[in-house]
């Protein structure tokens, strides 16, 4: 027995991984993987004595019992064993990529499914080379399907990690201006996506695209895909339907070969009539009646800081400051235009990771939020700050500075949208909203 076996069938009697000392569940398999600024290998012991029966580490200094089990590598160890993990599952696995809307889609996927299966899906955003071995070997015997969401900031991302999930299905929800500094531009983050429909060229497996998106068909007709499921608004797709309303919450039309159905949806934004109807071609495709899927999307509640709205004393605000790019900052602004209300506030965060691009997309960004005339206009950021000449509104460096104008200038009875990248910490905000 080799030592992939070995620690394949520890995990088979401790089916539980950590890789935090701080939320060790007795009986886990600890993985101490190394950060920048640290060496997890130091605290296996600490592990242990949480609880956890074994650790793995890759310094042979600290292996101090049979419970310390040494390997190369223990990145690689993680990502082998789900790997190896995966191999031994016979159940459909659905991969999901896109530079926006990854996690909203994948929780409406989720939503559907649990009407008709015993699903797994991808905790929050653990989707990067470390989120998806966990998310992996989170799937027990008792799964029958499950969506696994991957990222990416380079090439080569969604390749590797396929390679790990080895998805059945798969979903890319749209292609944006996003990482544009690790993809090498807008071709670059096609390429990357199309990544996934690579895998399922190779390995015979569905892919479900919207037929709306021509970036989509592109990079399809480009991979050669021979499985396609499509959704969109021509009544030639498996699904079809049409937005009814979006003000705030969605309302859509949707139809297939036995019929029409309107479904509700707590969620905001024109822009999640897409992710909504891939749900409920992924609900039809899995054999799911429209009544499972339309208590699939009601019984959705959107959370994490997406699409989200959210009652304050003063206001209502549209939570969407989990992350930002310039394709989903657009939408966004789009969709504020469209949504009634007396009074409107903008308040938007500095895009990250967009290399030589920056500048041309903040400026074009803010150029959209103008033409908003809405009553306040705040842009935060450094970003936004070196072009403050050329635009309207209130310009500020950090979000701090931002708080204290907010604090004694105080918006009230307004419809608000706050949106940044991750980075900015724009939820400092909402105590003064």
């Amino acid at each position: 027995m080799n030592s992939l076996d070995s620690l394949y069938q520890l995990y088979l009697n401790h089916p539980v991984i950590s890789t935090d000392t701080r939320n060790i569940t007795k009986g886990a398999i600890f993985f101490a993987l190394r950060g920048d600024n640290f060496d997890a290998n130091a605290f296996a012991e600490k592990a242990l004595a949480s609880g956890a029966a074994y650790a793995v580490i890759d310094n042979v200094d600290y292996k101090t019992s049979d419970q310390y089990l040494l390997v190369p590598d223990v990145l690689t160890a993680l990502q082998d064993l789900a790997r190896h993990h995966r191999s031994r599952l016979s159940i459909p696995v659905i991969g999901l990529t896109g530079t926006n809307g990854k996690t909203t889609t994948k929780e409406l996927i989720n939503a559907v499914l649990t009407e008709g299966y015993k699903t797994f899906a991808t905790k929050g955003n653990l989707n990067n080379h470390i989120g998806v071995p966990l998310s992996i070997l989170s799937i027990t015997k008792k799964t029958e399907i499950a969506v696994i969401e991957m990222g990416a900031n380079h090439q080569k991302e969604i390749e590797f990690l396929c390679g790990i999930a080895q998805p059945t299905h798969g979903l890319i929800t749209n292609v944006g201006m996003a990482h544009l500094e690790g993809f090498g531009g807008f071709e670059g983050v096609k390429k990357g996506k199309a990544e996934l429909y690579a895998y399922l060229k190779k390995h015979h497996g569905f892919a479900f695209i919207h037929r709306n998106n021509p970036y989509l068909l592109e990079m399809s007709a480009a991979a050669g895909l021979a499985k396609i499921v499509y959704y969109g608004t021509e009544s030639t797709d498996f699904i079809y339907g049409n937005l009814l309303e979006a003000d705030p919450f969605i309302e859509l039309a949707w139809s297939n070969t036995a019929g029409s159905y309107t479904a509700e949806v707590n969620l905001t934004g024109s822009y999640n009539f897409e992710n909504v109807l891939a749900a409920i071609c992924m609900g039809c495709f899995f054999e799911l009646s429209a009544e499972q899927i339309n208590k699939g999307l009601s019984s959705y509640q959107p959370k994490n800081n997406r699409s989200q709205i959210t009652k304050t004393e003063l206001n209502t605000v549209i939570c969407d400051f989990y992350n930002a790019n310039p394709s989903s900052m657009s939408a966004a602004l789009k969709n504020m235009a469209l949504l009634s209300a007396v009074h409107k506030t903008v308040i938007i965060g500095d895009m990250f990771e967009l290399g030589d691009e920056s500048a041309v997309q903040h400026n074009l960004i803010a150029t959209e939020a103008d033409a908003l005339d809405a009553d306040v206009l705040i842009l935060i950021g450094k970003h936004f700050y070196a072009i403050r000449n050329n635009h309207k509104g209130l310009f500020f460096n950090t979000p701090a500075e931002a708080e204290d104008y907010l604090k004694e200038n105080r918006v009230r009875d307004s419809l608000i949208l706050l949106k940044g990248s991750r980075g900015m910490a724009l939820e400092k905000l909402l105590p003064s909203l």
